[in-house]
């Protein structure tokens, strides 16, 4: 089942055992605990390995020497691969011989000094997501809740009453019998009678102020489905287009909805959830779209590093979003957001930050509600120059790269250009339409090559 449901806050795979474990024995003890599994590659394949003595004293040597020391709750022999179990740790922040190292997301990232200061004070005061929600029980748990959960993580197991405790405390949300406020958050029957200010308010406007609503939704329900209708009231308020690409036709919407999708997700994993009488808001107005979070930025983050690391404020429901594939690794959310809006040929977002946080997308002039009162057509010719300027400067860029090597590929050329891979297709795709650039074999072990243009 672990396998299964891939690496996460509180599972690492590694193909083998080496000395180098320490980095993540030290992050799962500055995080929530967790589960080393050896003998298991990136994919989730089982390549074996086998539990001897030698190395079960050589891992208990490797975490007492950690500063402080290590306590190994559990090492065994689990068929082919060798499961290292470590819990919490109370004395927070514990290093290893190379620094200090914590969890985020699937990923074990070496600390800043500032989050290592950071870990100092935290260990004085719980998060809140990581508080028991008093008075809750697994009865009080929809199964309806889980499932949906289970199917957005393309998770294939069966949940029942039977089971219910153990997957919530792989999920880190159920400890000693208690589950915690991440938990209800996720899948509380009803939300609203624990936490009753977990809620999401979407109102769109008639104009470009805060003034004449035309329509409202209130959504007092479970995150993931906050999330959800979030993202229809967004694409029922945004205008959208059609584009014939080869035989299949895209809907485009003014605003990259993958945009505004990360940004939602941002809104629900960084919201600080202890502020009462407050809630997530999406604003959708004649020229502009805000969404808005209660709580600045996280505590240890200062300004000046805000799009260059991430510091999660609800790592457990942080987790939850990036098992359902809906949160990127390693904080890439802002630069992918101002990624996406520059290849559509709009403004960068606007990111505001005080007591809440508010990120701000400008629709586009091209396809706004309200044509320009002269009736001049400045901003959609500045709008369609920027589009083409960036276009020819991407096709470029991917001939130059292909003609250096032509068996790149598409994730390779995503990274070096520096835009998404869905980028990278859609100029594939254009190239290939106009003859510049050819196919030569399959998906994999293929290669291009350049016939035209």
């Amino acid at each position: 089942m672990l396998i299964k449901e891939g690496e996460g806050l509180t599972v690492e795979f590694k193909e083998r055992y080496t000395p180098r474990i320490d980095r993540d024995i030290v992050a799962f003890a500055n995080s929530k605990g967790g589960l080393l599994l050896l003998g298991v590659d990136d994919r989730g394949k089982v390549v074996d390995e086998k539990l001897t003595n030698k190395m079960k004293a050589e891992i208990n040597d490797i975490a007492r020497n950690c500063d402080p020391s290590i306590q190994i709750k559990k090492i065994k022999q689990a068929g082919r691969v060798v499961i290292i179990e470590v819990s919490e740790g109370a004395e927070k922040p514990y290093s290893s011989s190379s620094g200090y190292y914590r969890r985020l997301d699937a990923v074990t990232q070496k600390m800043t000094q500032r989050e290592v200061r950071s870990i100092f004070r935290e260990t004085d005061d719980r998060s809140f997501e990581d508080l028991t929600c008093r008075n809750l029980t697994l009865k009080d748990i929809s199964l309806k809740r889980v499932k949906a959960f289970l199917q957005e993580a393309d998770m294939s197991y069966k949940i029942s009453k039977a089971n219910l405790s153990s997957f919530l405390t792989s999920l880190n949300i159920y400890r000693k019998g208690k589950i915690n406020n991440a938990g209800t958050l996720m899948f509380a029957f009803n939300i609203g009678k624990f936490i009753p200010h977990s809620e999401s308010i979407f109102a769109a406007f008639k104009g470009t102020e805060r003034i004449n609503i035309y329509d409202r939704n209130d959504v007092r329900a479970d995150l993931l489905t906050q999330f959800t209708e979030a993202v229809g009231f967004l694409k029922k308020h945004l205008n959208v287009r059609s584009e014939i690409r080869d035989f299949d036709r895209f809907d485009i919407y003014e605003i990259p909805l993958d945009a505004l999708r990360e940004a939602v997700v941002n809104a629900i994993v960084h919201r600080n959830y202890a502020i009462k009488g407050t809630s997530i808001y999406v604003r959708i107005f004649d020229d502009r779209v805000e969404i808005e979070n209660p709580g600045g930025l996280v505590e240890g983050m200062a300004k000046r590093d805000f799009g260059k690391s991430s510091v999660r404020r609800n790592p457990i429901i942080a987790d939850l979003f990036h098992r359902m594939d809906k949160v990127e690794r390693m904080g890439t959310g802002i630069n992918r957001m101002r990624t996406l809006m520059i290849e559509a040929g709009l403004k960068e977002p606007v990111f505001e930050m005080d007591s809440f946080f508010r990120a701000i997308f400008y629709r586009d002039p091209r396809y706004s509600l309200k044509a320009d009162e002269a009736g001049k057509k400045g901003p959609e010719e500045t709008t369609q120059k920027t589009t083409q300027k960036t276009t020819q400067k991407t096709t470029r860029k991917i001939i130059e790269a292909i003609a250096r090597k032509a068996d790149i590929t598409q994730k390779e050329l995503a990274a070096l250009i520096g835009i998404t891979e869905d980028g990278v297709k859609y100029h594939i795709t254009r190239l290939k339409r106009k003859g510049i650039l050819k196919r030569i074999g399959p998906d994999k072990g293929g290669y291009w090559e350049i016939v035209g243009g």
